[in-house]
């Protein structure tokens, strides 16, 4: 039975800080302090678990504005032509993606507004005295897109509204991950991976703008499992790969696909000689969808993640290590192992200099592409690792001013119900030289690693866990319990930090004076937060699909 206590903020304003026993609304940080604003969960008696209970994960989608109708594409005709808007867009004006000021109970992007009471409870009809249609709405705004039990729910991140404003349900198996690309040239932007190891690509837009429960518009992969009946464990676009995206499975493997090809031809590919190494196999055919296999490791591929600029692919697996990967050239690069259990979890530095990891040994690593080792540590969760990431939108008190990031922010969640915040900084860490001789004091060093240590490993070197006592210890700067049910993972945005548990509650934390701006400086500073930076940590959840006892 799902706990639903922390997710039932009501809407108005005035209690919109209403909280479960015991869990504070706010949390401290040197910059000021960040407050609970809103959540967002989903309708319970919507709930189905015919096919188990599996983690939520949370993708964030920034919608850009629709494309004027005089240049239409291919793939996009097909909808945009079909009925115009749906009835169904009307819903979304007041309480959704349409208000004209922001303050965080409007929306986002349309020109007309209703009645906050026509939202519909069901999610799957529209009232008929509100059924209105809005011929301009595009859905243009920023979606939360989050799966729980056998649904995806679709909710608009600038409402204080908890509901969704969209349900899909999937009738044969559950939705376990999915990936949003902003920069999608044609209507197909969204990935969805399900438990029985088919994938579905679809537009958000159409989407939206549908009154149905069911996917619509759908390009169909690995259909019924015929290539891999595994279970999808994590999805991505490739960055820059013009409609390329990779799907990891539960029985250690990766393939490469191409959303515009319809995988017509035979796509087999031969038996894997040995499960311990690291092998690709390209199709046989050039029609063949998907067009690549990459056998990564024994056991489950946990979670995939590219650098920004899609130069690598980073993996961690249920045999316990990181693997980095030239993803051009298909070649492991570097890679390690955790100090226990599984790894669950990784992300990207903005600058791609840094990968962050954590898993079932409760640490949080922070491996350096420049070393090809581990760099630090944090302790500070009390159960396993479900979700991590660096904050690119936090800047660094003391920068130098030259444009070279000199600390990092990053954050993690566990299955104990904490959000943990962190301060990188590289130059200052202390940093050992050598292991300490017996009877004999360690030596240190300050600034760079790469100068001071062992010799960087060879290419393609998986190494095991280092000792704790050789690696620099970082502490937590901030440990919040956010939530009453375990974490599976976090995003951070220009204005905020979302937290969501695995039963599929989601709360908005507002940065230090974002929740005191007035509304129209906010809704200017949403609209832009996509465009200053890219988001590279815009998926957030732990894709394995068992609980810690």
């Amino acid at each position: 039975m799902i706990n639903t206590a922390n997710g039932t903020i009501p809407t108005s304003s005035s209690s919109a800080n209403a909280q479960s026993p015991g869990l504070k609304t706010y949390f401290k940080t040197p910059e000021g302090r960040y407050k609970l604003h809103y959540e967002k969960t989903h309708p319970s008696s919507l709930l189905h678990y015919a096919h188990g209970k599996t983690v939520t994960q949370v993708t964030l989608a920034h919608l850009k504005e629709k494309p004027a109708p005089s240049t239409p594409t291919a793939s996009s005709a097909s909808y945009s032509a079909s009925s115009g808007v749906r009835s169904a867009a009307a819903r979304w004006l007041g309480t959704g993606n349409g208000s004209r000021t922001l303050g965080f109970a409007g929306g986002n992007g349309g020109s007309k507004s209703i009645s906050s009471t026509s939202r519909i409870g069901s999610l799957g009809t529209l009232s008929s005295s509100n059924s209105m249609t809005n011929m301009n709405f595009d859905g243009k705004g920023t979606y939360l897109i989050f799966n729980v039990g056998d649904a995806i729910f679709i909710s608009d991140l600038n409402s204080q509204d908890k509901d969704p404003i969209k349900s899909i349900s999937f009738s044969n198996s559950n939705p376990i991950c999915h990936a949003f690309d902003q920069e999608a040239k044609d209507g197909h932007d969204l990935l969805i991976g399900l438990n029985s190891g088919d994938v579905y690509s679809v537009s958000l837009r159409q989407q939206l703008q549908d009154v149905g429960k069911k996917l619509v518009g759908a390009q169909h992969y690995n259909k019924d499992g015929s290539i891999n009946n595994s279970r999808c464990t994590s999805i991505a676009w490739v960055p820059g790969g013009d409609g390329a995206f990779v799907v990891a499975h539960a029985d250690g493997n990766m393939y490469v696909y191409e959303k515009n090809k319809e995988g017509a031809a035979d796509s087999s590919f031969p038996v894997i000689k040995d499960q311990t190494q690291f092998s690709v196999a390209h199709a046989r055919y050039s029609k063949s969808n998907p067009i690549a296999r990459w056998h990564v490791c024994q056991g489950s591929v946990n979670s995939i993640a590219f650098s920004h600029d899609g130069a690598f692919l980073a993996t961690v697996g249920r045999d316990g290590y990181l693997r980095v990967f030239d993803y051009s050239k298909e070649q492991l690069i570097c890679g390690g192992k955790s100090y226990y259990g599984a790894l669950l979890c990784c992300a990207w530095s903005m600058d791609g200099k840094y990968i962050l990891t954590g898993g079932e040994d409760d640490l949080v690593q922070v491996w350096s592409m420049e070393d090809r080792k581990v760099v630090a540590w944090g302790e500070g969760h009390n159960s396993w690792v479900s979700g991590v990431a660096f904050d690119s939108y936090w800047s660094s008190p003391n920068s130098d001013g030259t444009g070279e990031t000199v600390m990092y922010r990053f954050g993690s969640v566990g299955q104990d119900t904490q959000l943990l915040l962190w301060d990188l900084e590289m130059d200052e860490i202390v940093v050992p030289l050598r292991r300490c001789p017996p009877g004999g004091s360690p030596t240190y060093s300050t600034g760079s690693q790469s100068s001071q240590w062992d010799n960087v490993s060879p290419l393609g070197t998986l190494q095991p866990a280092p000792s704790i006592r050789d690696v620099p210890k970082v502490s937590t700067l901030v440990a919040h319990r956010v939530h009453t049910e375990p974490l599976s993972g976090l995003i951070f945005t220009q204005e905020s930090v979302l937290t969501v548990c695995r039963e599929g509650h989601i709360k908005i934390w507002m940065r230090p004076g974002i929740a005191e701006s007035n509304s129209s400086n906010s809704e200017t500073v949403l609209s832009n937060s996509f465009k200053e930076k890219p988001l590279v940590s815009s998926k957030i959840g732990s894709s394995t699909s068992s609980y810690k006892q």
